[in-house]
Formats: C-alpha cells, sequence, structure tokens
C-alpha cells in the first residue's frame, strides 16, 4: 500500500509508519540529493567520456596521420646526405600518367614569374603536383642536361667498378667543348668516369661511357633512347650521350623531370649531382699516375649563384651550347626537406639562368 504526504512524496506507507513526519521528508529530501548527485556524476562521466574520445582523434589526425605520409615518389628520408634514398619506389613509374608522377595538362601558374626562358618547370615531388609550368611539352634541345640520361643508363647497365681503358672516341667531340682533358690510353674506373662526365661535364667522359657500356656509342644511344620510352619520356630523342646540337636531338623540361625522378632512385646519383668537385687518381698509358680535381659547373656550388632563403639546393645538371641557351636541371628543397625538381631550358645567359631559377625556386613553400 502507498500514500502521499503533504509534499506530494510517494512512498510506502508501512516504512513511513516507522518515522515521524519530519524525519520521514527527511529522509526523502536526501534520497532526492544522492540521486541528483548520481546524475551529477553520470553526466560528469559522460563528458569525460566525450573529451577522451575527442582528445584521441585530435592525437590521431594531427600527430599520428599528419605524420603519416604517402611519399609519391616513396624516397628514403632519412638518407643523410639528401634527405632521399632510392629503394622504395613502385614498378610502375614507367607510366608517364602514373599516380605517383607530376602531371599537367598545359601551362600552369604562369603568371606568378615573368620568364624570358623559353620552357620551365618546378615539380613537388612528394605531392606530386606541378608547381609551375611554361612550355614544358615542347621539344628543345637540352644540351648537357643530357648527361642526365647518360647516367641513368650508365647506372642501369654498367658496373662502376669496371677499368676503361680511354681509345680515341674521347675525340669524336666539337673542339673547345666541355672535357675532363683524358686521353688515349689513360685507364679509369666507370665510376671515375661518370662522375667527370656530371661534375666537370666532360664530353669526353660521356664518349668513353658510351662505348665502354653500349659496346659502341651508337649501341649506346639506342639504350638511351630505349629507356626514355620505358619511363615515358615519349617527346624525347636522343643522337649522342653528351648533348652537343644535333636537329634530331631533342627532350622537353617534363621528360627532363621524368629522368631526373628515375635516376634519383640510385644513391650514386644523388652523390653525383651533389658533388661540389670530385677527386680522381687514374694511370696514364705509359703507366704513370694521373691525379685532377674535377670542379662542379653548377653556380650554386661556385658561390656565383645563392638559392632563396627558404630552400636548400641539392645539386643538379647544367647545360649550355648556342642552339639550347643556357640550361639547368635542380634537385631543390624546401626547409622541411620536401623535395622539388626545378627545371630552365634556354635561357640567354648564366646570368639570367641563375636569376630566373631563383625565381622559380621563390615558389617553393608557397
Amino acid at each position: 500500500m502507498r500514500c502521499t504526504d503533504n509534499a506530494g512524496n510517494t512512498g510506502n506507507t508501512e516504512g513511513r509508519s516507522l518515522y515521524t513526519e519530519r524525519e520521514w521528508l527527511r529522509i526523502q529530501a536526501q534520497e532526492k540529493r544522492e540521486k541528483k548527485k548520481q546524475r551529477q556524476l553520470i553526466g560528469i562521466a559522460v563528458l569525460l567520456f566525450a573529451v577522451v574520445l575527442l582528445m584521441s582523434f585530435m592525437v590521431y589526425y594531427f600527430v599520428i596521420r599528419s605524420h603519416d605520409y604517402t611519399l609519391s615518389q616513396k624516397y628514403d628520408k632519412s638518407d643523410p646526405v639528401l634527405g632521399v634514398g632510392s629503394t622504395l619506389y613502385s614498378e610502375n613509374v614507367a607510366d608517364p600518367f602514373a599516380d605517383d608522377l607530376c602531371v599537367a595538362a598545359g601551362e600552369v601558374n604562369t603568371s606568378a614569374l615573368s620568364l624570358n626562358a623559353y620552357a620551365a618547370g618546378l615539380f613537388d615531388i612528394n605531392e606530386s603536383q606541378t608547381a609551375y609550368a611554361k612550355d614544358i611539352f615542347s621539344k628543345r634541345s637540352p644540351a648537357s642536361i643530357t648527361k642526365v640520361m647518360t647516367a641513368l643508363v650508365t647506372l642501369k647497365y654498367g658496373n662502376l667498378d669496371d677499368l676503361v681503358t680511354v681509345t680515341s672516341i674521347v675525340k669524336d667531340i666539337e673542339y673547345g667543348s666541355s672535357v675532363c682533358d683524358i686521353k688515349e690510353g689513360d685507364v679509369l674506373s666507370l665510376k671515375q668516369l661518370l662522375y667527370g662526365m656530371m661534375v666537370a661535364s666532360g664530353n669526353d667522359a660521356a664518349m668513353m661511357i658510351a662505348e665502354h657500356v653500349g659496346g659502341s656509342v651508337d649501341g649506346f644511344v639506342s639504350l638511351m633512347n630505349q629507356e626514355a620510352q620505358e619511363i615515358g619520356a615519349t617527346n624525347t630523342h636522343f643522337t649522342n650521350p653528351h648533348g652537343l646540337t644535333d636537329p634530331d636531338h631533342y627532350t622537353t623540361v617534363y621528360d627532363i623531370y621524368l629522368m631526373m625522378n628515375e635516376a634519383l632512385k640510385y644513391d650514386v646519383f644523388q652523390d653525383i649531382i651533389s658533388r661540389k668537385n670530385y677527386y680522381a687518381e687514374y694511370s696514364r698509358i705509359d703507366g704513370s699516375s694521373a691525379a685532377v680535381t674535377w670542379e662542379s659547373t653548377n653556380h650554386y656550388f661556385t658561390n656565383d649563384a645563392e638559392a632563396p632563403d627558404n630552400v636548400v639546393v641539392y645539386g643538379g645538371k647544367t647545360g649550355t651550347t648556342d642552339d639550347a641557351g643556357a640550361c639547368l636541371a635542380l634537385l631543390a628543397k624546401d626547409l622541411y626537406g620536401n623535395p622539388y625538381l626545378s627545371i630552365i631550358l634556354h635561357s640567354d645567359s648564366k646570368e639570367s639562368l641563375y636569376a630566373e631559377m631563383n625565381q622559380l625556386l621563390s615558389l617553393i613553400g608557397n
């Protein structure tokens, strides 16, 4: 049996009979306070649970997930020299429109800069984005940037420990062009020839490399063109391993990006392009020793040019001929270590080349 007291509280009549009216009201009030306290504790528990969930989500999203980058070019950023490695590439990099390659349908961001160079591009490797593109698909003479492909083919098919005896093929180049000054009968390793070709831009070294690796210069050039097709550089055709002018020798800014991107898979290539100089000891035809230090042709390494404050230039390849103008392909990084490839073809002088390259590099991080 239940009854209602004067305060409107319902209770057990038998239980209430044990207390006076005043005591009963006190008990009822105490029960209300306990129930209110329980509801408050439950509310606090729910609120704390919600806060824990929110904090867990924030830790995941802003700390864990933000550091879980999917590197489009899969460089090993722990590399102590360049912060890029060579062992984590996917097998599908040959497709020029693969997900992990920068693409551009046409001009990109050209209003941001005023470049007189015929063609230029800036490629954000981690984001697989083209940050700047001016005429990047037009076929042009690349001059000694050709040697990026020569290096790539050498690394793919050659043995850098091979000892190579220099032949008369080294004389089969344009008089007055850039050379390592190696002589017929000299004995160098293939590695030394490769460094000489890339650091000092030696055309004589390029010819010797081609003959040794390809069996003949023509055989090597065939490998260069084959490799271009395999990596998707379909607007490229080579007739020599050094880049001296030939009407059938051409490439594009975008294809150079593909070549550099492919060559960076090799740790040796990363080291080569980062060198300010290279010291080599080798033998002459008479058995005597020779020693030489080949100096870089990159003005960023010779202190003739200085990159923007927020950019570190890690290396690249220069090229200059009357037909090609002044050309440059660079690997650079922002202050967070994110890699970019920047390429300019046909500036009217080396001074304008580096001034315009700095304009291009200034887009990094913006």
